[in-house]
């Protein structure tokens, strides 16, 4: 007859080793269903679920491939038993790190107290909830036998990343946004799921700005060349944009936009795994005003990377019909003419810009996010989807708000060669410019199709990473 999980893990602390072994050895029996010996993937991923073990998805495979010292795709009784003992260290060094007092268990209280050391504020009523998601016997207290009964097939082995998988099992928030690049702990990278993730991204932001060109197209015309004296509505743009070069013409300047993602996204990861390790302190633990700070400068690190196309992208989505026969020539047209610096044309609002963005985004994410936590989430583990994509979608909104006139300038002075007459005034002289032949609501000329593209981006963006995130085994 099946062994209970807990009667395997139930023993004393101190028990002897060869008692260890023993417990090790029979629930290797048990997860070995097809007794070859070994336990792949599937088994593990079959056997924790019907034992009970509390795991996060693709804990199966990160254990599998963080014990398979063979590289065999499974697991020997001695890789299993040798993987558990680490983990067990590691667990029972985190359980002590938590347990302030030395009594040998855990309340609420020094949950909240050792996240607060690490600058994670939390309510009582978020400890209270993360200790119940453990406390098996209902003490209100968690023993060390808990502890381990829970995270032992938790690939979680420190600190830092059981609060990662409290924060997605729980209410429990530490400032994630939307326009922070997600981190990856050692495990994904390990793995490989990082790469996956990057690739799904890539892919969803391609599909979801495809989409969407039109849309964008519309915005940087009326941008560069909407006036009083030339008022351009956005069905009189789409008209004369179908008129001039067809249907096709509206995906203008898409394919150096979709080909920019895979770098752009690549450079903000690596540079923010890198500011993240020179800006964090106290042994590495990194906290969410350093993680803001070091997403900033990655997203402008990548920016600076990948601005030319940013440029180029601008000159293509306004070209006429055989101005330029491709990406290459628009480039090679651009050096002759007008030189390097051109490429670099708007740059300096297109960095002051993502201050207001990132910083406004960040903060109305998160205070509608928490809001709505507080309200409405007393008795569920998260917001949902629908929840996180207004959330979104408002803050996006508002940042944009604050941010667009420096991306309207940025996007005029990347122009200014196409534009007539070619004159290249400064950033400042462009804003006084504006402002006396245009009004104060030039500055936010084509801002309409800017909106009404946000909401279909963010939809298509999420459908298309969850299902490129199903179809490289990345699971949910």
């Amino acid at each position: 007859m099946f062994l209970t999980a807990r009667s395997l893990f139930m023993s004393d602390a101190h028990c002897a080793s060869d008692a260890a072994s023993r417990s090790y050895a029979e629930l290797f029996a048990q997860l070995d269903t097809d007794r070859d010996g070994k336990i792949d993937v599937a088994e593990l991923k079959a056997g924790l679920a019907g034992m009970g073990f509390t795991a996060e998805a693709g804990d199966a495979q990160r254990i599998v491939t963080m014990g398979d010292t063979d590289r065999d795709s499974g697991l020997d009784l001695n890789e299993f038993s040798q993987y558990l003992q680490e983990h067990e260290k590691k667990l029972r060094l985190t359980f002590k790190s938590l347990d302030k007092n030395n009594d040998g268990s855990i309340d609420f209280m020094e949950i909240k107290q050792s996240l607060a050391d690490l600058g994670i504020k939390i309510s009582e009523e978020q400890a209270q909830k993360i200790l119940n998601s453990i406390d098996s016997d209902g003490t209100m207290t968690v023993d060390w036998n808990e502890w381990r009964q829970h995270f032992l097939f938790n690939a979680a082995e420190d600190l830092q990343e059981i609060i990662r998988y409290w924060k997605h099992s729980t209410v429990l928030d530490i400032g994630d946004s939307l326009t922070i690049p997600d981190e990856f702990t050692e495990e994904e990278k390990t793995t490989g799921l990082w790469w996956r993730q990057l690739v799904a991204g890539a892919m969803a932001g391609a599909v979801s700005r495809t989409g969407t060109a039109p849309l964008d197209r519309m915005k940087v015309f009326m941008q560069v060349h909407a006036s009083k004296s030339n008022q351009i509505s956005l069905v009189g743009g789409f008209k004369q944009m179908i008129k001039e070069g067809g249907v096709a013409s509206l995906w203008r300047g898409n394919g150096v936009n979709v080909i920019k993602i895979a770098p752009e996204t690549a450079i903000k990861f690596m540079a923010y795994e890198q500011y993240k390790k020179l800006l964090s302190r106290d042994g590495g633990k990194v906290q969410t005003h350093e993680r803001f700070i070091a997403g900033s400068l990655a997203g402008a690190t990548a920016q600076t990377a990948i601005y030319p196309m940013e440029v180029m992208k601008t000159r293509l989505t306004l070209r006429k019909t055989g101005q330029y026969s491709g990406m290459f020539d628009c480039a090679k047209k651009i050096l002759r003419k007008e030189g390097v610096k051109a490429f670099y044309k708007g740059y300096i609002p297109n960095m002051l810009g993502i201050i207001p963005y990132a910083g406004i985004d960040l903060a109305v994410y998160e205070s509608l996010k928490n809001a709505w936590l507080s309200n409405y989430a007393k008795d569920t583990a998260n917001p949902g989807v629908l929840v996180l994509l207004g959330c979104g979608t408002i803050s996006s909104t508002c940042g944009q708000l604050a941010s667009y006139p420096l991306a309207l300038i940025r996007t005029r002075m990347q122009a200014q060669a196409s534009l007539e007459g070619s004159e290249q005034p400064s950033m400042s002289r462009l804003v006084k410019k504006i402002l006396e032949k245009e009004g104060f609501f030039g500055l936010y000329r084509g801002i309409l199709p800017n909106f009404m593209k946000v909401i279909p981006a963010v939809s298509i963006s999420y459908v298309v990473y969850e299902y490129m995130k199903s179809g490289l085994g990345i699971s949910k």
